[in-house]
């Protein structure tokens, strides 16, 4: 609603709460592709753990753990736009500010330690358990699946508590200081008349086709445009690819499931086929065993186990377990604990049992038993699964066995007979894919994955590689028959693009130039209808605006139009140009009216207004609290370090300044 009132704070706020960006990584999913590879995408690496970039406080902060912070935000960020390189998001500054947030984190844990505040390690547990990322299909805490999270996420449990409780000291800290923010009513009230406010104008276009009739260029303009537009009509490089796909086709008939394997993986496999029997199971931890004792007395004695844990401050979540193994319930309680819920009936309590947690008693809410599947019955289901395996393998050793014969200076041709792979060689295509001229050829899907590979061999030196296209699935081995560099085509061959090109500046050109005529006359007084209707060529008729900002705001596009924003930004009686999208004309703008908007009438949105200023406010506050933190923190940074890593992660390149 504030969009065109005050400019949104910057993305990069979380910077001052930067402890919660990993948290938001792991119960999000983002960058779980393994953060420990990510040095290959930017094409050098993270940087070694032998450079200190910064001191705060006397900590250090390294190379290595500023490199890997940027490569889980690449990672982020790349879940956005897959296009985006390393290079690129470092141009944008992201090594600074990730370096930036984590200096600043520094000074504000050192100062929250010099202030007393403490985060146990019960408070760590507490977070943990919460994050829904390492909860297992029953919704509750698996510890499997929070050590399986954390080495997806190539972490040490370690660190990852040790972020947890950044976290939870700067939720401490600087959680109150936000919380006392609010906007004056005199501002909110202002800037809610302003949403109100309504005006009244013309938004015309004029053309850029309208202006192209009559233009007809010489051949000597076209070769003196073409000339000084080059770069502008030169062909990207196009290569000649050359490949085979590797497959399941490949491999199939050594894929192919035995009896005596399908027998040996039902008898292996008694907790998927045999009879077996899963358990609801009602559990509570307390602290001490009397009051342990004391609840599994009034469980027996009637009252109903949720509801007492309810009076001891659990929910109905917090102590149910549905349909539990013995293996799982162990991991959540403990196996003396799980051999004593799978030793009771149906609806018996048994406890309290003793654990490193505390006092357990638990309670047998359903027993649900499952009869064993007769072999015939899970054939299929057994020989999918091997021959899925036994494909997966047999695919590994072909693709090792091709990559070595490539090795030892094998060619794709002398491949492709050995292996009995059929190869396919496209026309001169550009890195996207397109083939030159009027070629009617289309990218074939198995080779759209791998092209830019194809690019990356070295045209003098065109030596085949082996490219994955689906993962675990199908292989390419490709090479290149040779490169055509990049290069203008002979006018002759272009002229028609060549002369449409040259209409089309020359057009927009002129189109502007009317535009400028139509709104200096305006702007000198005299009325946008003549204006309008003494230009020549006579132009579409303008569409009549009357609207308010809040109806802007309110719009359903992702963003509104420019020419909108621009009614409410100039004076009225006042007329502006602005070029329309893709060049196809200028748009000009005229501020006929202005009614001044009276938010008197609207609490509700004064209000509204009033809590969105709020909101911004909170953060503000919290941000710059800690940047004062920081400011009055002995920092140090060794600059030379810092341009080090910077580059190392770049691909060695050379760093651009802040």
């Amino acid at each position: 609603m504030l969009a065109f009132a005050r400019k949104r704070l910057t993305k990069w706020l979380g910077v001052a709460l930067l402890g919660f960006v990993l948290i938001a990584m792991v119960a999000t999913g983002f960058g779980t592709g393994g953060f420990g590879g990510l040095g290959s995408l930017s094409g050098g690496g993270t940087p070694g753990a032998g450079d200190t970039l910064a001191t705060v406080e006397g900590k250090a902060l390294s190379a290595r753990d500023v490199g890997d912070m940027v490569n889980r935000q690449f990672s982020r960020a790349r879940q956005q736009d897959p296009t985006l390189t390393m290079e690129a998001f470092l141009a944008q500054g992201a090594f600074e500010q990730v370096l930036d947030q984590m200096a600043m984190a520094a000074a504000v844990q050192a100062y929250a330690r010099s202030q007393g505040l403490v985060v146990s390690p019960t408070m760590i547990d507490r977070e943990i358990v919460n994050i829904p990322a390492f909860r297992n299909l029953t919704g509750q805490f698996d510890q499997a699946v929070y050590e399986q999270q954390l080495r997806t996420l190539n972490l040490s449990e370690a660190r990852f508590r040790e972020d947890v409780a950044q976290s939870l000291t700067q939720r401490q800290l600087l959680g109150p200081v936000a919380l006392g923010a609010r906007a004056p009513e005199g501002i909110a009230r202002e800037y809610a008349n302003l949403l109100l406010e309504r005006r009244r104008g013309t938004i015309a276009v004029v053309p850029t086709a309208l202006m192209a009739q009559g233009i007809n260029p010489t051949p000597a303009e076209l070769a003196a445009f073409y000339q000084a537009n080059r770069i502008a009509f030169t062909t990207p490089e196009r290569r000649v690819v050359k490949y085979a796909v590797i497959g399941a086709d490949q491999v199939a008939q050594t894929a192919r499931a035995t009896d005596a394997e399908i027998l040996a993986v039902y008898r292996n496999s008694p907790l998927s086929y045999g009879p077996r029997e899963t358990r609801t199971i009602q559990s509570i931890v307390l602290p001490s065993q009397q009051a342990a004792q004391d609840f599994a007395n009034r469980v027996r004695g009637g009252t109903d186990f949720v509801a007492a844990a309810a009076q001891a401050g659990f929910t109905a979540a917090d102590v149910t377990f549905a349909d539990q193994n013995r293996d799982q319930f162990a991991r959540v309680a403990n196996p003396q604990v799980a051999a004593a819920a799978f030793a009771a009936a149906q609806g018996a309590v048994a406890g309290p049992l003793r654990s490193d947690l505390g006092f357990h008693v638990v309670r047998v809410e359903r027993i649900t038993s499952v009869a064993a599947r007769p072999i015939e019955a899970v054939r299929g289901e057994i020989a999918a699964a091997i021959e899925a395996r036994k494909r997966l393998d047999a695919l590994a050793t072909l693709v090792s066995r091709i990559e070595n014969q490539l090795a030892d200076g094998g060619s794709i041709e002398e491949v492709a007979r050995t292996e009995h792979l059929a190869i396919v060689t496209t026309p001169p295509v550009t890195a996207t894919g397109q083939p030159g001229g009027d070629s009617q050829w289309v990218l074939p899907p198995e080779l759209r994955p791998v092209l830019s590979a194809a690019f990356e061999i070295d045209p003098e030196n065109p030596e085949p590689v082996v490219e994955q296209v689906v993962a675990n699935e199908r292989f390419a081995v490709l090479t290149i028959e040779r490169a055509i560099p990049a290069a203008p085509p002979p006018l002759a061959q272009i002229l028609p693009e060549v002369r449409a090109a040259f209409v089309q500046q020359r057009a927009r050109t002129l189109a502007r130039a009317l535009a400028d005529r139509i709104a200096g006359a305006i702007n000198a007084g005299t009325p946008a209808a003549r204006a309008f209707a003494e230009a020549q060529p006579r132009l579409p008729a303008g569409q009549q605006i009357d609207m308010r900002r809040l109806d802007i705001s309110r719009s359903q596009q992702q963003a509104p139009p420019p020419p909108l924003i621009a009614l409410f930004s100039i004076p009225q009686g006042r007329a502006r140009v602005m070029p329309a999208p893709n060049n196809a004309g200028w748009f000009i703008v005229v501020h006929e009216q202005r009614t001044p908007g009276d938010a008197a009438s609207n609490p509700q949105l004064i209000q509204s207004t009033r809590t969105q200023f709020s909101s911004g406010a909170s953060e503000e506050i919290a941000q710059q609290f800690a940047r004062a933190i920081e400011a009055r923190s002995e920092t140090s940074r060794d600059q030379e370090a810092i341009r080090r890593a910077r580059a190392t992660l770049g691909g060695g390149g050379a760093p651009t300044g802040r």
